[in-house]
């Protein structure tokens, strides 16, 4: 278990508003419009866990940003810029999920409010809808903490990762209960990060074996491994921009390096 905590990691939104998030129990917002490069403001989080945040444009300078809260299983959700907490989520005393380990807001295709996804300690998902302050599902699908998730609104299906060796794809049926679809058995345990690229065919994995692992979105097909870095991955993702034919992935890990690919792009 103690590769959970080096985990270090940031989340940015489109090209103009960035916000980042480090271990100082705080995320910053920054203005990157006419080449500026400063913090434009802070938001304190009262928490030191080990969650990712995670941000949703709702509009026009309008964003909605998941945190973890003061609490042991709470999450907020702040309105920015304005940095008002606009829902406080918290299960049930008896459910005993612990620490949220991962953050996914996301707006189905049929409407218009956001939904949340939560991977928490005990190695469920959980699906929440914030405005009514309600856990709409919850599924058991990993024995160790979920360490990260990620989500297709278009496929209405998610992949999650943890800290044994298996990587777990899930769905939601029309009811909106989450459904075990499949599990891959990996070669070595601990799964840091894992992203879906925009065009919804593949998707990556940062592991603690120092391997980002590349798999095909549709049917979990193992497509490559990357060995490059020297010890565990923290993080990857895919640019949102597509340059010259190419939509780069870039991974970053405890070696302080961050490494950039071009795999699998269109012809």
């Amino acid at each position: 278990m103690k590769e959970i905590w080096p985990r270090f990691c940031f989340v940015l939104m489109c090209s103009l508003f960035s916000c980042s998030q480090g271990r100082d129990a705080a995320v910053c917002t920054w203005d990157l419009s006419g080449g500026h490069t400063g913090v434009i403001d802070y938001i304190p989080l009262n928490s030191y866990g080990f969650c990712q945040c995670s941000l949703m444009q709702k509009g026009v300078d309008h964003y909605l940003l998941a945190a973890p809260g003061s609490t042991l299983s709470e999450v907020k959700i702040f309105d920015l810029p304005k940095k008002t907490p606009v829902w406080i989520l918290k299960p049930p005393a008896d459910a005993k999920l612990g620490m949220p380990m991962c953050l996914k807001l996301w707006q189905p295709l049929s409407c218009s409010r956001a939904l949340l996804l939560v991977g928490y300690e005990d190695g469920s998902v959980t699906l929440w809808d914030p405005s009514e302050k309600k856990m709409l599902s919850r599924l058991a699908c990993h024995d160790e903490p979920i360490m990260c998730l990620d989500f297709d609104p278009e496929k209405v299906k998610g992949i999650s990762g943890s800290s044994e060796n298996v990587l777990s794809s899930w769905g939601l049926d029309k009811q909106q209960n989450l459904k075990l679809q499949q599990t891959m058995s990996l070669v070595n345990a601990g799964i840091a990060d894992t992203c879906i690229r925009q065009d919804k065919k593949i998707l990556a994995t940062a592991g603690w074996d120092h391997r980002v692992r590349v798999f095909g979105w549709k049917k979990l097909k193992p497509l490559a491994v990357l060995p490059y870095h020297t010890a565990s991955i923290h993080c990857v993702t895919f640019s949102d921009h597509v340059v010259s034919s190419e939509r780069l992935m870039a991974a970053g890990s405890k070696d302080q390096r961050i490494s950039l690919w071009s795999l699998y792009n269109e012809p």
